[in-house]
């Protein structure tokens, strides 16, 4: 909930607190909510019980509406809006709720801008999601894409889409992730539809060591967009050290893939 009150995305009507319960536990809630103008009431635990419909409520419950999704106009608008090359994340084939949330997770904790979903995924209970997100499910922008029109869009204004393979030549340590990029992750199953792979520019592969055949999706994502991170935090140094000597210094070597 605070994570929620924080992002300002969502329309909160009110907030139900179990009456009686300590003042310290719920204080900053109620600062938030103060600062949201959100109302704040004190109901008994039968009011709470039957708005959490059986769930765990904890004694604070938030009604509100459903965080609100980016379409493409809203993502066109959101990458005018950051500063320096957008990192945006695709992810297909996406079969588990809390698999969702953990991928949110880490996209949030590794930087990048957006992420975005086929139209179907959105049918997973959004608090099964969240739960595993640990507030970035609130923070995150996420996208909804119906079709690959905003991917054509996406590499019009000069974003590289590069899809994972398994079978891909070239690896992920030897693309270059420092520009404008959206990286496309398949699930274990049916992998990056053709539909997708059909508009990206480049393809790579995460290489491993051993037996197994794929990479659980949420697994994939955070090496990829951790790789995308170091290359970047990397390049931002060796810029700054450039900056503040006479002498230029070149980029770490990453091939154009």
């Amino acid at each position: 909930m605070l994570a929620a009150l924080s992002a300002s995305q969502r329309r909160f009507h009110s907030i139900l607190l179990r009456r009686g319960i300590h003042a310290e536990s719920v204080a900053e809630i109620i600062d938030l909510a103060a600062q949201r103008h959100v109302p704040v009431r004190y109901v008994e635990e039968g009011e709470l019980a039957a708005h959490a419909h059986g769930t765990t409520h904890g004694g604070v419950i938030a009604l509100c509406g459903p965080k609100p999704r980016l379409d493409a106009n809203g993502l066109q608008e959101l990458l005018d809006r950051t500063p320096g090359p957008p990192l945006l994340l695709l992810l297909e084939g996406i079969d588990d709720a809390r698999n969702l949330g953990f991928a949110i997770r880490t996209a949030e904790a590794m930087g990048v801008t957006a992420l975005l979903i086929k139209r179907h995924v959105w049918d997973f209970d959004a608090a099964e999601v969240a739960r595993p997100a640990s507030g970035a499910y609130e923070r995150l922008p996420l996208v909804q894409l119906a079709d690959t029109a905003p991917l054509a869009r996406l590499s019009a204004r000069g974003v590289r889409l590069i899809g994972c393979l398994a079978n891909a030549k070239r690896t992920i340590h030897e693309c270059d992730l420092c520009g404008p990029v959206l990286l496309v992750i398949g699930g274990e199953k049916r992998g990056v539809s053709g539909a997708v792979r059909s508009v990206c520019d480049a393809f790579a592969t995460i290489p491993t060591v051993g037996g197994a055949s794929s990479l659980a999706l949420s697994h994939a994502a955070a090496i990829v967009c951790a790789e995308a991170l170091r290359q970047r935090r990397a390049r931002a140094a060796l810029d700054a050290d450039a900056a503040g000597s006479s002498t230029s210094a070149a980029p770490p070597r990453t091939d154009s893939c």
